[in-house]
């Protein structure tokens, strides 16, 4: 008996992630969204390969130059998952939804995971552009860098990007509307966060200091979170966040 419900529900979830990725698929914001984001990495990345070049104080190194460009492209990975979300309540279409799919928590699910399946490989691409432009660039003026690390940390600044969309997206279910949820969430990052960093220790722990160590450790300051610290505590946030938007979800009429 058992078996035959689970069938039923394994169906449901195919079908329902099936209709999310054709969602995000076919709103142009998305792909709008991605491919700005990735151009402006490229345009940053010049910038700071141009500025590495000039600089006659060090090395320049082609992973912290062609990764430094992120921490001004995470705002369109803000904005995207808020606008991933926020979508569904534009025109009403969050009624077609529930229609469709009326297991709340099911549809959800779906939504964020279809999200991460869309962010993850863009996130690795932008990541990745930034770094070969920038070890091109630089040719053998560049630092010599080993491939295990490099790998490891365009895997953090992968992961970084796609849960900061996440938490983004449950900011977005929350709140409803893109304009409100877009000054908050972008607002923490840019600059409640910053400032935060600088006034107190206890600041690592929040998403995006923690997170900033996934890519960007700093193994000289036996305070900071390690890589894998800094990815565990902003995966509890991102399942933090997107507890307490499903129950919202769940409660609310539409």
């Amino acid at each position: 008996m058992s078996a035959e419900v689970a069938r039923p529900h394994s169906r449901e979830f195919v079908q329902a992630l099936a209709a999310e990725l054709s969602k995000l698929w076919s709103l142009p914001a998305v792909w709008l969204t991605l491919g700005g984001s990735l151009i402006l990495n490229l345009v940053l990345a010049a910038a700071f390969v141009s500025a590495g070049l000039q600089d006659l104080t060090g090395t320049p190194n082609a992973l912290d130059i062609g990764l430094a460009s992120i921490s001004y492209i995470q705002a369109g990975y803000i904005v995207l998952g808020i606008v991933a979300s926020c979508s569904e309540y534009t025109g009403g279409q969050i009624r077609t939804t529930l229609t469709a799919m009326p297991r709340r928590s099911l549809q959800l699910i779906a939504a964020h995971l279809a999200l991460m399946i869309v962010v993850v490989p863009a996130a690795l691409i932008t990541a990745t552009s930034g770094v070969l432009l920038a070890a091109i660039a630089l040719g053998d003026a560049s630092a010599p860098v080993e491939l295990g690390s490099t790998v490891g940390i365009l895997a953090g600044v992968t992961g970084y990007l796609g849960l900061t969309t996440l938490i983004s997206a449950s900011f977005g279910v929350l709140l409803r509307r893109t304009l409100p949820a877009a000054i908050v969430v972008l607002g923490y990052y840019f600059i409640a966060g910053p400032l935060l960093r600088e006034q107190t220790a206890h600041a690592k722990y929040l998403p995006d200091t923690a997170g900033l160590a996934m890519w960007f450790p700093q193994p000289g300051d036996a305070s900071a979170l390690s890589p894998v610290h800094g990815a565990t505590v902003l995966v509890a946030w991102t399942l933090g966040a997107f507890v307490v938007a499903l129950a919202v979800y769940r409660k609310r009429d539409t």
